[in-house]
This record gives C-alpha cells, structure tokens and sequence, in this order.
C-alpha cells in the first residue's frame, strides 16, 4: 500500500482564514487551506513552511500547533493518505503565487462565513474537519478517519469512520 503524507497551513487574521484554489487533473478546482507533501527527509513543519511559501509568497515564521490529523484510506487504488494540519501564529509578506507544481492558481483570505461556500468541490476529508474548526475551533488536536471508494475523482466517495 502507498503512503502519502501531507501538511497543510491555518493562516488566520482578521481577514479571514486563507485558502488557496488547486487545479485537479481534469481541470476541476477545489479549495483547501495551503500545504503539500512531505518529502523523504523533511518534517511536517519544515515541508509545511516550503509549501506555504511556494504557494502564497507568505512567510510562516511561528507555528502554533496542531489542530487534527486525517487518515483516509483509499481502498480500490491501495493508498493512504495521513494529513497533520498546524495554525500558524505568525506570518508575514504579500501573496504572491509561485507553486512549482502548477497547482494552486488562486490564494485568497475568507471570512467564516464565506468558507462553507468556498468547500463545495472540496473532498470531505478536507471539507469536514475544516468546516468543524471554523464553527467552532478546538484547543487539542482532533483526529478524523475515512475510508474512500472508486479510482477517479469523480467515482470517489467517502464515509467517515466513526470511533
């Protein structure tokens, strides 16, 4: 089975939570909070920052904490996906985009009212938990589990795995 690890970013402030727009293969856009894959040799805060740089230009230069971990295990393609998503406490700079991957095409900061409207394309692994943390955040760290069906973007679903 293929591990897959990922790190992604809360960047808060009084404009709201930033998300950042992800072209898909196929040409679909989700939005999600900024992060990316841990490569061989990095920890999860190191790729997190080089991430967060990459795509939106802002500099992370304190990061909180944890706030959940996901676990999704995709069943027909063998793979698993393990997600560690921190806060950060301070960042600074302009947005500007520069993702090496060409996936990000768009990073904005959105109020919380306005962040459900933004998940809608959005997997439920990511959806949920954010979703959850923007109505009403947590101060330990949370852990959520799915299990996904299919072996397309668009044949894929999700049930959560309740503990």
């Amino acid at each position: 089975m293929r591990e897959w690890r990922v790190a992604s970013g809360l960047l808060a402030d009084e404009r709201g939570l930033l998300l950042v727009a992800n072209r898909r293969r196929g040409g679909s856009i989700d939005w999600t909070t900024p992060g990316g894959v841990i490569d061989d040799g990095e920890t999860a805060l190191g790729a997190l920052s080089r991430e967060v740089l990459e795509e939106t230009g802002l500099l992370v230069d304190v990061w909180k904490g944890l706030c959940w971990t996901v676990e999704v295990e995709f069943v027909d393609i063998e793979m698993r996906l393990g997600v560690e998503v921190h806060a950060a406490g301070e960042f600074r700079g302009a947005i500007s985009l520069d993702d090496p991957d060409g996936i990000v095409t768009e990073a904005e900061f959105v109020l919380d009212a306005e962040v459900s409207g933004r998940l809608g394309q959005s997997p439920m692994w990511v959806a949920e938990p954010l979703l959850s943390w923007v109505n009403s955040p947590w101060e330990s760290p949370r852990h959520f589990a799915y299990t996904a069906f299919g072996t397309t973007p668009e044949s894929m679903r999700a049930e959560r795995n309740e503990a």
